[in-house]
């Protein structure tokens, strides 16, 4: 069963969107207005999936769904009245997993929040592919570096630096990378 934080400012529908989550089954461990500290609630209540239900999400609440996408991330998703295409945008960008203009049924949220949670792990799982090819691209810079730097003490070709540091990691069972912060450190040491 989800857990699902409720985060509810509409005045005119306070309690449809609980009643509704509710009757589909779904455990709601917290109903609250906007005027909290999100990041905070998400890291205390530990929800599976967080719900916004507002008229039209203001800044407040974009820097708060902002602050729980960099810190907590969870699935997020806003039902709203506002059917501007450019705060949908925002929303998304903020870090809104799906974004539903209009009807709050029973029937419809166990697939908006199956489309939420996929769309949230495909963002993660971009998110960390993304993560992997920078942390890449700085050990290749920084092995290329050490390269050039054993290069100039050995007074030897690419190739043959190269080797040297492939050598020196298989025999001390350490990554290239690891080899390649040494060269620098003792360059660097050297002067």
């Amino acid at each position: 069963m989800l857990r699902i934080l409720l985060i509810d400012d509409t005045a005119k529908k306070v309690g449809r969107l609980k009643a509704a989550l509710v009757q589909a089954g779904f455990e709601v461990i917290e109903e609250s207005g906007l005027t909290i500290d999100l990041p905070a609630r998400v890291e205390t209540v530990h929800p599976d999936v967080v719900l916004i239900d507002t008229e039209s999400p203001g800044r407040d609440v974009m820097e708060q769904v902002v602050l729980v996408s960099r810190d907590r991330p969870r699935p997020i998703v806003m039902f709203t009245d506002e059917h501007d295409p450019g705060v949908m945008r925002q929303a998304i960008q903020a870090g809104v997993s799906a974004y539903i203009v209009e009807g709050i049924q029973a029937t419809r949220l166990q697939p908006i929040l199956d489309v939420a949670m996929a769309r949230f792990e495909s963002d993660q799982a971009l998110k960390a592919q993304l993560q992997a090819r920078d942390q890449q691209l700085v050990e290749r810079k920084r092995i290329e570096l050490a390269k050039g730097l054993l290069m100039k003490m050995k007074d030897c070709n690419e190739e043959q630096a190269y080797t040297l540091m492939r050598r020196q990691a298989m025999s001390k069972q350490q990554k290239l990378i690891q080899v390649a912060e040494q060269i620098i450190a003792m360059s660097d040491l050297l002067g």
